[in-house]
């Protein structure tokens, strides 16, 4: 086989991967990290058996695809630290996280686990905590923020979005912006002074209950 071959094979595998991908942010974002890998495949045009070359297992892709979710939310820390003002950088990266996670469920599903056995997604999930950290503190210096604020707070509050969301995302899209201005006014040392976002409306909730039962 020629080099020219060789390398024209190279570009064939590389841009099946890339469609691959592209196609796997789409499905995953709408369907979550459990859709199909046959909806992938789908999507990016490709057959199962082109999928399985490229990407093995399932997690190898999942990895991939969040790998890049990770990268973002690093660069967002590392952009909010460098606002002059500490609080609209925390605040201002606490909402843009969570916008991540209502338009992407696989940032919902990713953004609050762990992956111990990934360097390439702990590595720019590590980067965002050290600059969260650092927003954190010099806030708290300039009294900006309650002293008992760490970055563990910020995870409970992506864990409690992804929880409203996984119960309102079709029936009460608009709901998780509520619950973000009630948790970061309740940050703020000077107590809440954002005006909310409406309340979901008595018909929202209910259908959002119901969608949240057990089997359903």
């Amino acid at each position: 086989m020629g080099s020219e071959q060789s390398r024209g094979l190279r570009r064939d595998a590389e841009a099946n991967r890339q469609r691959i991908m592209a196609a796997a942010r789409t499905v995953f974002a709408e369907r979550g990290l459990g859709a199909p890998l046959e909806d992938v495949a789908r999507e990016a045009e490709v057959n199962i058996a082109t999928l399985y070359r490229r990407f093995p297992e399932r997690e190898a892709l999942i990895e991939a695809v969040l790998t890049d979710r990770m990268n973002e939310l690093a660069r967002l820390a590392e952009e909010a630290v460098l606002t002059p003002d500490p609080w609209e950088g925390f605040k201002g990266f606490v909402e843009r996280i969570c916008a991540m996670q209502a338009a992407d469920r696989a940032v919902t599903e990713g953004f609050t686990a762990c992956f111990p056995d990934s360097p390439a997604m702990e590595e720019p999930r590590s980067r965002a905590l050290g600059a969260l950290d650092a927003l954190i503190r010099r806030a708290q210096q300039q009294h900006r923020l309650r002293p008992e604020i760490t970055s563990s707070d910020v995870i409970l509050f992506l864990m409690a979005n992804a929880g409203v969301l996984s119960s309102t995302r079709h029936a009460a899209p608009g709901a998780w912006q509520r619950l973000v201005s009630l948790l970061l006014d309740s940050c703020r040392p000077d107590g809440p002074t954002s005006p909310l976002p409406p309340v979901p409306g008595p018909e929202e909730l209910h259908d959002a209950m119901v969608a949240a039962r057990p089997g359903r």
